[in-house]
């Protein structure tokens, strides 16, 4: 068991890294949000002031959401911001919740990003080789938007190894739950309002 702790102790550190990376990835492109608004209010604005529009514009609007959408994930899934039904699980005991958790990450979420990240090398590869561009005139090239997908599944690939392993750590009692502490679903939700409140 000693053994078992130690090279799981070993293995934080790496899994430090990949949260610092991805948090970084994270942070710095959940600004193009903004740039994503800012494109579709000027494309808009244009269109309605001067009649005019560009393919390339509107595409790109989808594009920079696409980057926010995959490549932001991981941080997502660090922060356990992502999608789970919340009153079921806050009525289950902690061990419970800990081993949801460890099996949902090795079993399924692991298997789907090494699927997705196989997949999405030929369906990039493919775009790349023909220069694939867009059906519309004026359109954006297609194979910087279809490299999105092998990418972000990848750094989805890392971070659920990051994810597997700080949890064997908290179930071996090597290291805090970063996440326990903070509050959930509705809680989160009520505390919003009650700040908001209290500000007024």
């Amino acid at each position: 068991m000693g053994g078992f702790n130690a090279v799981i102790g070993s293995l934080l550190p790496l899994a430090r890294a990949i949260d610092a990376f991805n948090r970084a990835v994270g942070k710095y492109l959940s600004w193009l949000i903004l740039a994503a608004v800012l494109v579709s209010a000027v494309n808009a604005t244009v269109r309605k002031i001067f009649d005019i529009s560009s393919n390339s514009w509107l595409e790109l609007q989808w594009v920079l959401f696409s980057m926010v959408f995959l490549l932001c994930a991981p941080w997502t899934l660090m922060d356990n911001e992502h999608i789970r039904i919340d009153i079921v699980n806050n009525l289950m005991p902690q061990w419970l919740r800990d081993t949801i958790e460890l099996v949902g990450h090795a079993l399924f979420l692991l298997p789907l990003t090494v699927v997705m990240v196989v997949t999405g090398i030929p369906f990039f590869e493919k775009s790349y080789v023909i220069n694939e561009q867009s059906m519309n005139a004026g359109g954006l090239p297609q194979w910087p938007a279809k490299s999105l997908i092998m990418i972000g599944f990848a750094m989805l690939f890392f971070q659920a190894i990051s994810e597997l392993i700080k949890r064997v750590a908290i179930i071996r009692g090597l290291m805090e739950d970063p996440n326990a502490a903070k509050p959930k679903g509705a809680e989160a939700e009520v505390e919003h309002i009650v700040q908001a409140i209290e500000k007024r």
